[in-house]
């Protein structure tokens, strides 16, 4: 599949990469599993020499041999002895980078820290003193959220500070999957829509989906659900590392949430434990789920529901983790029914998500949410605000037409609009068939 979107992130390397000709630039590059981290920073977007190291979970000696054999072919330089230290490593990396300059790539940078934390001390420190007289773009590339950001926002941490630039991978946009489609003939509304919920623009995703000409609700789920499937295992594969033991509680969390239990109450009685902290770690550490508060509501208002932020894991978690003993059993015809016959109700939320995308890219609004009061009542599926033209958006979302009612939505945004007088209010009813031109 050939590399799509990125311009703005191609951007920011391209500009750090010309930069190093002055002194060492350091990139921060984090990103959820699977977003398209490795794929983008081996893009040409340098000119000169660019150097890729890997941390797999190895011995620290054998993966500076690894390392040493690479960085003797990319850069044609001969070590002399036995390097078992990557401290001795950067060192020299960096005598390197006051002769030549080039592109250091260290991707998973966050694994030094079940291999060795104090390479963090030491990497801090060579970077100090050969900065100025070095030209390496060092890229830290890494995928566990919680732990690159402590490595680098944590003012405990020593290497806080010292990113010159960050770049917070998202997934793909609606529209740039909107033109993966059309480039493999599967493009239709509805097709976008279902391609949107099940791939959540996770570049990995689309990618075998594109591989598998699977571009349809039917096809993508047969290829989800089927013996020895890569998407069966994949909640697991990316996130119990990143919560160790702690795993379980998560995992029910999130399972409640995807499940539409999405108010710390309504979890809290189902698990009977307060998940206060979890709630917090899963939102500001790993990145997997958001908070929501209703449109014109205060900072310290405590109405809020919760989200996942990764449409792929709430589908996972619905489905997938809650049916695993079918999934054990290997009763994947019986599953797949369970999905088909739910999957309807499970994405209609997915559809006001989708359409907030397609505002954001259009960056018109200051403000873009939900709305809803006390008990649920008078929600509101989407309101937009432009603060500066006076401009408020008011839309109901529905997969089928038939269900919208215009009357209905304006009586629910009444007390919503005393909020927001003298702005030009329009009302919009969409549904799966508005995505085109939208």
């Amino acid at each position: 599949m050939k590399f799509y979107n990125r311009e703005n992130e191609l951007a920011i390397l391209k500009k750090a990469d010309k930069l190093k000709e002055k002194h060492s630039i350091m990139t921060m590059l984090i990103g959820r599993r699977r977003v398209g981290k490795t794929s983008l920073v081996l893009q040409p977007f340098s000119l000169g020499i660019t150097l890729y190291l890997f941390v797999s979970k190895k011995n620290e000696a054998l993966l500076c041999e690894e390392f040493a054999q690479e960085i003797s072919l990319k850069l044609e330089v001969t070590l002399f002895g036995k390097i078992t230290k990557f401290e001795e490593l950067f060192a020299y990396l960096l005598k390197i980078g006051k002769k030549k300059s080039f592109t250091l790539i260290i991707d998973e940078f966050q694994e030094f820290y079940k291999i060795n934390s104090s390479i963090y001390s030491s990497i801090q420190k060579l970077w100090d003193l050969h900065k100025s007289t070095s030209n390496i773009h060092f890229i830290a590339c890494g995928s566990i959220y919680s732990l690159m950001k402590k490595i680098y926002e944590d003012k405990k941490e020593p290497l806080f500070g010292r990113a010159d630039f960050k770049i917070d991978l998202k997934p793909l946009k609606v529209s740039t999957l909107k033109e993966i489609l059309q480039d493999h003939n599967g493009y239709s509304p509805i097709n976008l829509f279902d391609f949107y919920v099940l791939t959540g623009g996770i570049a990995k995703y689309v990618e075998l989906f594109v591989l598998y000409d699977s571009f349809d609700e039917a096809s993508m789920i047969d290829e989800i659900i089927a013996p020895n499937s890569l998407f069966l295992e994949e909640g697991k594969n990316r996130l119990i590392e990143e919560f160790g033991k702690e795993y379980g509680t998560y995992f029910s969390v999130l399972s409640l949430i995807a499940s539409s239990k999405t108010s710390k109450t309504e979890i809290e009685s189902i698990l009977e434990k307060n998940i206060s902290g979890h709630l917090s770690r899963l939102e500001n550490d790993y990145n997997i789920i958001k908070s929501i508060k209703p449109i014109g509501a205060k900072p310290n208002a405590k109405v809020q529901k919760y989200e996942i932020v990764d449409n792929f894991l709430a589908f996972w978690f619905r489905f997938i983790y809650k049916y695993n003993s079918m999934v054990e059993a290997e009763a994947f015809k019986r599953l797949k029914e369970i999905v088909k016959r739910d999957f309807a109700t499970f994405k209609g939320r997915f559809l006001e998500k989708l359409f907030i995308e397609l505002l954001k890219e259009k960056q018109i609004y200051t403000t873009i949410g939900n709305y809803w009061e006390r008990g649920n009542k008078n929600e509101i599926d989407i309101v937009a605000i432009d603060e500066i033209d006076k401009k408020i958006l008011i839309c109901e979302v529905k997969l089928s037409a038939k269900r919208l009612n215009r009357d209905a939505l304006v009586q629910k945004s009444v007390n919503l609009l005393k909020k927001f007088q003298g702005y030009k209010v329009e009302y919009r009813l969409l549904c799966i068939d508005d995505i085109e031109g939208f």
